[in-house]
């Protein structure tokens, strides 16, 4: 007895969370790696490009995202979607066994909040019309309303990356990924795109003579490059298990408000279910702020002081001698 449509995309879906989950944590170990023999993504380098085994986080990420996609061919949105909360846990799993990176407590709480807000609004979003060509789509994307979203999206990115990243990148986890999501948002129209055409291509449609098309295939290209390198940089300064969970709240958050804006969703809904979706943003954007607030910060310096006072010949007073200071309690004596 065969699988229905949508237990293969159930399944599709449950196992692009794990792949996506542990490509996080292989990406993390090994840009740690390349960073102790190399400059750190996090500060500009690509060292990492060397390391096999974050090439073997980046494919497994790549297996994830094609598993993902082929899911949303086999089921509707409201079931996979929702479902790439697991990667959330699997990632917080594995990082707390094999990168040592613990959450408190309420970090816990916070990313319960995260999956049942980004569930809520999930479950509540209204359905999409299925475009049935790339010219649709391309119609779709240049009304004036998602003209005005893509042109503000790309106006904060750019400000991210010339003014914020600068600053605050070391700092702050939403610079780098307020990058990837925003780009991200634009990157799912892209995709939608490509699916479109290579699905009625096979039908015997053929849709590559259409230049929407090859226009959709190059900005997912410059999309997911970019997401890429913010997201190495997110994974390579901040903690894999708060990197996990932000990531996916503001992705989903992004991609939704870019389909509301495109499809004019909510034009065939009622208050009720506005409302609730309003309530899980709300949630949502709770669980971040308890998650970034709990990050585990980084250990503070040991106290305890010793001088020594180098002297050619003999020993001289502090204010006449050079001084070594050494501030570590390893050589601290009462």
């Amino acid at each position: 007895m065969g699988f229905s449509d949508n237990s293969k995309g159930l399944i599709l879906a449950m196992a692009s969370s794990a792949f996506i989950g542990s490509s996080f944590i292989l990406k993390k170990k090994g840009l740690k790696r390349a960073g102790a023999s190399g400059t750190r993504a996090g500060v500009g380098g690509y060292t990492y490009l060397l390391e096999p085994l974050w090439w073997a986080g980046m494919i497994t990420m790549i297996v994830g995202e094609v598993a993902n996609f082929v899911a949303y061919v086999y089921a509707p949105a409201v079931l996979v979607t929702p479902l790439g909360a697991l990667s959330i846990i699997v990632s917080a799993c594995l990082a707390h066994f094999m990168l040592k990176e613990r959450i408190q407590k309420m970090g816990i709480v916070g990313c319960i909040t995260c999956i049942a807000g980004s569930v809520v609004i999930v479950i509540h979003a209204p359905q999409e019309h299925t475009p049935s060509s790339v010219q649709e789509i391309w119609t779709l994307a240049t009304q004036p309303a998602f003209l005005i979203y893509v042109a503000a999206t790309l106006s904060i990115v750019l400000a991210l990356i010339l003014h914020f990243e600068p600053r605050y990148g070391q700092t702050n986890i939403l610079v780098y990924l307020g990058i990837c999501s925003l780009m991200g948002s634009l990157t799912v129209v892209s995709i939608k795109a490509i699916g479109i055409a290579i699905k009625l291509t096979l039908d015997g449609i053929n849709q590559m003579a259409y230049p929407q098309t090859w226009f959709f295939l190059t900005v997912a290209a410059i999309c997911v490059i970019t997401q890429l390198n913010y997201l190495n940089k997110a994974l390579d300064t901040f903690n894999a298990a708060i990197v996990s969970p932000v990531y996916y709240v503001m992705f989903t958050t992004l991609t939704i408000i870019a389909s509301v804006i495109m499809f004019k969703d909510w034009s065939g809904q009622n208050v009720s279910s506005i409302a609730s979706e309003i309530c899980g943003f709300i949630t949502v954007l709770s669980g971040t702020i308890i998650l970034h607030a709990t990050r585990e910060q980084e250990p503070p310096p040991p106290v305890g002081t010793v001088t020594w006072y180098v002297s050619g010949d003999s020993m001289k007073s502090p204010e006449d001698e050079h001084l070594i200071t050494l501030r570590s309690s390893e050589y601290y004596e009462p």
